[in-house]
C-alpha cells in the first residue's frame, strides 16, 4: 500500500489532506492548552476556597478549631490545598510535554510538508515542460510534412504542365526535395523528443512521484503516531497524580474518622462549665397568715443550712443563680471576676501562661543584647558597648513590669483555686466571727463580695459603689401584692445605691426588711410601698420579727 502507486494522480487531494492533518493537530494543541488553563483556574479557585475558610489568626475562629470536627475540617482545607497543587502539576506537565512539544513539531511538519510538495510541483513543472517540447516538435513535424506534401504536389503539377519551362520545373523539384528533407529532420527531432518525453514520464510516474508521495505518506503517518503518543501522554499526566490525589482523599477520610463526638462534648463542658451548683427547689409560701413568711430556698440562692457551694465568681452563672437579673453590659474587669469560677480560672491561667511567654521572650532578648555587649567589649571596632545600655535597661524594665503583672494574675489565680472547693454559707456567715470585727474591718471585709448579678465587686471604702443590676423578677410581680415585712433594720453606714435593683440609705435610718440575706451578701429592704431594693448586709443591723423567726425579737448585726 503506497500513495505513490495508488494515488499517483491525486497530488492536489493529498495536498489538501495533509493540510487538514496539520489543522487537526493544531486543534488538538488548542484543546490541551485550554485544558491546562482550566486546570490552573480550578487550582486557583480551590486554593482561594481553602484560604477563605482557613481560621483567622488571633480570632474566635481559632479557638473553635480545638474541636475534633473543626480539626477535621481544617485538615480537609489543607488537603484541598494539596489537591489544588496536583491540578497545577497536571497543567505544567501538559504544557511542557504536550503543548510545547507539539507546537514545535507542527512547525517542523509544516516545513517538511512544504519541502515535499515543492519537490512535487517541481517534478510536475518539468514533465509539463517536456510535454510542451514534445507538442512543439510534433506540430513542427506535422507542419513540415504538410509543406513537403504541398511542395511535392506543386512539383508534380509543374512537371506535367507543358507550358512551364524546364527551369521552373527544376526549381519546383528542388523546393520539394528541400521540404522533404525538412520533414525528415522534423521527424527525427520529434522522434528523439518523444523518446525523451516517454522516458521522463516513466521516471515521473514511476520514480519521482512515488518517491515524493511516499515521503508525504511517511510524514502523515508520523503525524498520526505523534497525535496518538500525545493522547497517551495526556492520560499519563492525569494518571501520575492519581496516587497523590488518592492520598489527599485518604487523609480527608482519616480526618473524618478522627472526629470524636465524646471528646467534643467534653470540650464544651470545659469551655462553659461555671462551677456552680443548680438552684434548689422553690418552696410554697403561705400568704394566708399575715406577717408570716416561710424562709426557704428560692431560685436566687442555695439554702444556708445545706452546705452547698458558696455562690461566687458570678458572670455567666447569672442564668442559673440569678435567672431574672439583667446582664451587665459594661467592660469586663481585669481579673475576670465577671466569669463563673471555672471559666475565670481558665482565663487567669491562660493570661499567666501568656505573660510567662512574654517574660521568656524578653529574657531571651536581654541575653542576646548582653552577649552582643560582651562582643563589643572584646572587639570595640565592631560597635560601642554603651549604645546597648539603654536598650538593656528598657528590656529589664519590661521584664520587671511583666513579672509584676504575672504575680498579680497568679495571686488572683491562687485565690480562685482556693475558692473552688465547695464551702457552705453557714461556715461563711458565722455571726460570732462577724460580731468581733470593728467598723473598719467591715469596710475591708466588704471587698470581694458578690452582687445580685453574680459577679464580684471590690469595695474600697464606705462610699464605694456595689454594682447591682435590676431583675426582671421584680418587674414580673410589680402588679402583685408586695411582700410582707419580716422585720426592721438600721443603717450602720451610708450607702449610695446607684445601680438598678439597689436602694440608697443614710446612716442611722430605719427601714423594713422584706427578705433577709440568702448567703449572697445582700438584704432586701423597703422604705415605702413604692421604694424597695437591695443593700449590702454588712451595712445594716437587722431585727427580725418574732413571728417570722418563731422566737423573741432577735437583733443581730451582720458584718462581713
Amino acid at each position: 500500500m503506497s500513495w505513490g502507486t495508488e494515488l499517483w494522480d491525486q497530488f492536489d487531494n493529498l495536498e489538501k489532506h495533509t493540510q487538514w492533518g496539520i489543522d487537526i493537530l493544531e486543534k488538538y494543541i488548542k484543546f490541551v492548552k485550554e485544558r491546562t488553563e482550566i486546570e490552573l483556574s480550578y487550582a486557583k479557585q480551590l486554593r482561594n476556597l481553602s484560604k477563605k475558610y482557613q481560621p483567622k489568626k488571633n480570632s474566635k475562629e481559632e479557638e473553635e478549631y480545638r474541636y475534633t470536627a473543626c480539626k477535621a475540617f481544617l485538615s480537609t482545607l489543607n488537603e484541598m490545598n494539596d489537591y489544588a497543587g496536583q491540578h497545577e502539576v497536571i497543567s505544567e506537565n501538559m504544557t511542557s510535554q504536550i503543548t510545547v512539544e507539539l507546537t514545535r513539531y507542527v512547525q517542523d511538519l509544516k516545513q517538511e510538508r512544504k519541502s515535499h510538495f515543492h519537490e512535487g510541483r517541481k517534478a510536475q513543472q518539468h514533465i509539463e515542460t517536456c510535454w510542451k517540447q514534445l507538442e512543439s516538435s510534433k506540430r513542427r513535424f506535422e507542419r513540415d510534412c504538410k509543406e513537403a506534401d504541398r511542395a511535392q504536389q506543386y512539383f508534380e503539377k509543374m512537371d506535367a504542365d507543358i507550358n512551364v519551362t524546364k527551369a521552373d520545373v527544376e526549381k519546383a523539384r528542388q523546393q520539394a526535395q528541400t521540404r522533404h528533407q525538412m520533414a525528415e529532420d522534423s521527424k527525427a527531432d520529434y522522434s528523439l523528443i518523444l523518446q525523451k518525453f516517454n522516458q521522463e514520464q516513466r521516471e515521473y510516474y514511476y520514480t519521482h512521484i512515488p518517491t515524493i508521495f511516499q515521503k508525504i505518506q511517511e510524514m502523515e503517518e508520523r503525524r498520526i503516531v505523534r497525535v496518538g503518543e500525545s493522547m497517551k501522554t495526556y492520560a499519563e499526566v492525569d494518571r501520575q497524580v492519581i496516587p497523590i490525589i488518592g492520598k489527599c482523599l485518604d487523609e480527608i477520610v482519616k480526618a473524618a474518622k478522627s472526629i470524636d463526638q465524646k471528646n467534643d462534648s467534653q470540650l464544651v463542658i470545659e469551655a462553659y462549665k461555671s462551677g456552680f451548683e443548680p438552684p434548689g427547689d422553690i418552696e410554697f409560701e403561705d400568704y394566708t397568715q399575715p406577717m408570716k413568711r416561710t424562709v426557704s430556698d428560692n431560685s436566687l440562692s442555695n439554702s444556708r443550712g445545706e452546705g452547698k457551694p458558696e455562690l461566687k465568681f458570678g458572670g455567666k452563672s447569672k442564668g442559673k443563680l440569678w435567672p431574672f437579673i439583667k446582664k451587665n453590659k459594661g467592660a469586663a474587669p481585669e481579673d475576670f471576676s465577671n466569669l463563673p469560677p471555672e471559666q475565670r480560672r481558665k482565663k487567669l491561667q491562660q493570661k499567666v501562661d501568656e505573660l510567662n511567654k512574654d517574660i521568656q521572650k524578653e529574657m531571651d532578648q536581654r541575653d542576646a543584647i548582653t552577649k552582643m555587649k560582651d562582643v563589643y567589649l572584646k572587639n570595640p571596632q565592631m560597635g560601642d558597648p554603651a549604645s546597648l545600655d539603654h536598650k538593656l535597661t528598657e528590656v529589664s524594665q519590661n521584664i520587671e513590669k511583666l513579672r509584676l503583672e504575672a504575680q498579680k494574675f497568679e495571686a488572683w489565680l491562687a485565690e480562685v483555686e482556693g475558692r473552688l472547693p465547695a464551702r457552705s454559707d453557714q461556715a461563711r456567715r458565722q455571726s460570732g466571727m462577724y460580731d468581733t470585727q470593728s467598723p473598719a474591718t467591715v469596710n475591708n471585709c466588704a471587698q470581694d463580695r458578690e452582687s445580685p448579678d453574680g459577679s464580684y465587686t471590690e469595695e474600697q471604702s464606705q462610699e464605694s459603689e456595689v454594682k447591682v443590676l435590676a431583675t426582671d423578677f421584680d418587674d414580673e410581680f410589680d402588679d402583685e401584692e408586695p411582700l410582707p415585712a419580716i422585720g426592721t433594720c438600721k443603717a450602720l453606714y451610708t450607702f449610695e445605691g446607684q445601680n438598678e435593683g439597689t436602694i440608697s440609705v443614710v446612716e442611722g435610718e430605719t427601714l423594713y426588711v422584706i427578705e433577709e440575706d440568702k448567703g449572697d451578701g445582700w438584704t432586701r429592704i423597703r422604705r415605702s410601698e413604692d421604694e424597695e431594693g437591695y443593700v449590702p448586709t454588712s451595712y445594716v443591723e437587722v431585727y427580725l420579727d418574732k413571728n417570722a423567726k418563731g422566737g423573741g425579737a432577735a437583733a443581730r448585726t451582720v458584718t462581713l
